[in-house]
């Protein structure tokens, strides 16, 4: 090759390098759909083993994600753990410990104890991970459910730019149109702004809210997004759609733990318009660069509604409200393109306060000053660890509900132990041998108990946690 034709072309070479480079180094930034279910059991999905329920969307998700078999919510309840979803924060750090309606209420009791204090709005002192994704260029986007606080306390007033149907409360009145009335809830009328001009009678809210995230999604093709999927359903009203409640009444078996039609439907919408949402992702050819996240708030509610069994948290013991495995245990799945291994699974233990600071970490958003409880789980998500630095998840619910009295938790490794408050009783249970929690160690390990019930304390109170107290009304 001449001389002058070689330098040519080793100048060309050049050329494409310096050109390719900055292209490679400023690749598209991942985008972020959390799936939060509401109310939805550890065992509610097919993949997650329920004999009944038909999942074939979510099932299909589960193929192509990091599954977690021993994942926690923050809180047996709703609004704490959504606290910590938003924050990274444990809810006796954040002082919200129970529902907003509920922590706002002053009604008097014969109970031994009176609930601890819990702040009924997320203050505007915390950084939610919406602000870092809105600081980053990152389109926020939240639809349905919120339950984080009164009007001033908004999704707009937290980081996202557009909000469509959170409000303060947490559920419906009613799952179909106009998703608005009396019916339930102490009988004041509560509705879902944002969602009546585009629909009609029959339209049925997992549809819509599904609709309205759609219609975002492809109007935020120019730009990476976060949105914040928050389905009331599987919450009461168990309301489901006539014909798939009519197919699950003739697929129920007797000796099935799960036995409600209505609830086995409103699971199948939530399937439906999971595939909906994972669809358009594919049609507007992003699904390569959006990271999905579907989980629960927490445990499944094992009540009656309308004479009927909800759900069952089987083999778990209880169910929301309760900080037995029931209450707290939920799905997780979490597809990150480039980053975890299809069709994986963990048996670590993990907490929705965990997904804040591994947003931040693999999203490279760099480090804040603030103290947060949870941990990146970006060694569980590569593969490059099967474990966590990390050996001690906290719970407290200083609050009564049918399942449960005022409580606190932890898990130590595989021991658990809760607290009672009422009585200052404590119940520890292994839960690599007794996962059902059927088996109550704290007699024969009085002294293992009485230690982690010490650390347990002395964690709550470097957090400053609100206490249940006594209840100067049952003295008279």
């Amino acid at each position: 090759m001449p001389r002058f034709a070689g330098r040519v072309f080793w100048l060309f070479l050049l050329l494409i390098c310096v050109l390719i480079v900055p292209i490679a180094a400023t690749a598209a930034p991942m985008n972020v759909v959390y799936i939060i279910v509401d109310d939805l059991g550890a065992h509610d999905l097919a993949c997650y083993g329920n004999p009944l329920h038909q999942t074939p969307h979510i099932d299909r998700l589960a193929e192509q994600s990091l599954k977690f078999t021993q994942a926690y919510a923050a809180s047996p309840v709703c609004s704490p753990t959504r606290a910590s979803l938003m924050t990274g924060k444990n809810p006796a750090r954040l002082k919200m410990t129970v529902w907003h309606e509920q922590a706002k209420s002053h009604r008097k009791t014969q109970r031994p104890l009176i609930d601890g204090k819990s702040l009924p709005n997320l203050s505007h002192d915390e950084t939610t991970i919406a602000e870092r994704l809105q600081q980053a260029g990152y389109r926020t986007l939240h639809v349905g459910k919120w339950h984080l606080g009164e009007a001033g306390f908004y999704p707009e007033s937290h980081g996202f730019e557009v909000n469509i149907g959170g409000t303060l409360w947490g559920a419906p009145q009613t799952f179909f149109y106009p998703f608005s009335g009396t019916q339930h809830y102490g009988h004041e009328f509560r509705y879902v702004p944002q969602l009546l001009e585009r629909s009609m009678a029959g339209d049925y809210l997992t549809d819509r809210l599904t609709d309205e995230a759609i219609r975002l999604l492809k109007s935020s093709t120019d730009g990476p997004f976060f949105l914040n999927m928050a389905f009331h359903t599987v919450h009461t009203p168990i309301e489901g759609k006539p014909e798939l409640v009519k197919k699950y009444q003739q697929k129920i078996q007797p000796d099935s733990p799960w036995q409600n039609a209505e609830y086995a439907a409103m699971v199948q919408s939530l399937d439906e318009n999971v595939g909906r949402i994972l669809r358009t992702l594919q049609e507007l050819k992003l699904a390569d660069q959006t990271a999905v996240i579907l989980m629960s708030d927490n445990g499944g509610f094992i009540n009656k509604y309308e004479g009927k069994t909800v759900t069952s948290n089987h083999p778990l013991r209880s169910g929301k409200g309760s900080l037995y495995e029931g209450g707290i245990r939920i799905p997780l799945l979490v597809r990150w393109p480039g980053v975890t291994t299809a069709g994986s699974v963990t048996a670590e233990p993990v907490v929705t306060s965990d997904l804040y600071p591994t947003l931040i970490d693999l999203l490279e958003l760099g480090a804040d000053q603030e103290q947060r409880d949870g941990v990146s789980l970006k060694p569980l998500l590569t593969g490059s660890k099967v474990s966590l630095q990390r050996d001690r998840l906290h719970f407290h619910y200083p609050h009564y509900y049918p399942t449960t009295t005022p409580a606190s938790a932890m898990r130590a490794g595989n021991w658990k132990l809760i607290h009672y408050y009422e009585d200052n009783r404590n119940e520890l249970y292994d839960l690599e041998q007794d996962p059902s929690e059927a088996i109550d160690l704290s007699e024969q390990k009085p002294e293992q108990a009485e230690q982690l019930w010490d650390e347990l304390h002395n964690w709550l109170k470097s957090v400053e946690a609100s206490f249940p107290r006594e209840n100067p009304a049952r003295r008279k």
